[in-house]
């Protein structure tokens, strides 16, 4: 424990003030099934209602990033990262990329991987 009189790091690690289930109005699932490796686009045009802080941090990192890396870069259990994305799938803010297909090539497929781990590091 940090005396009061001496600065934090601020590197370390501050437990969460709100609740998960807060968050997510206590859901833990959502109609979008959502995979950790799906890469997400942000919607051209597409004009965002007042959104939660949470929701708000959560679209502002998701372009071109993968569920996990979401979930890493906004500090949020992959769960509550899931419910919001999904949330925001709905509203039309973003929408899921195609990534992995079945003429998906090696170099893609690692390359998704490559940025999955880089994500789940950065955590």
């Amino acid at each position: 424990m940090t005396p009061p009189h001496e600065p934090e790091d601020e590197g370390a690690y501050r437990p969460r003030l709100i609740r998960s289930y807060t968050i997510t109005a206590g859901r833990t699932a959502t109609s979008v099934d959502l995979a950790m490796e799906a890469t997400l686009r942000l919607q051209a045009g597409a004009e965002a209602p007042v959104l939660s802080p949470s929701a708000a941090q959560v679209l502002e990192v998701c372009d071109r990033r993968s569920v996990a890396e979401v979930s890493a870069l906004t500090k949020m259990p992959i769960g509550v990262a899931r419910v919001l994305l999904g949330d925001l799938i709905e509203q039309g803010l973003i929408r899921i990329q195609a990534t992995i297909t079945d003429k998906s090539s090696t170099d893609e497929r690692l390359e998704l991987i490559e940025r999955t781990l880089r994500g789940l590091r950065n955590y």
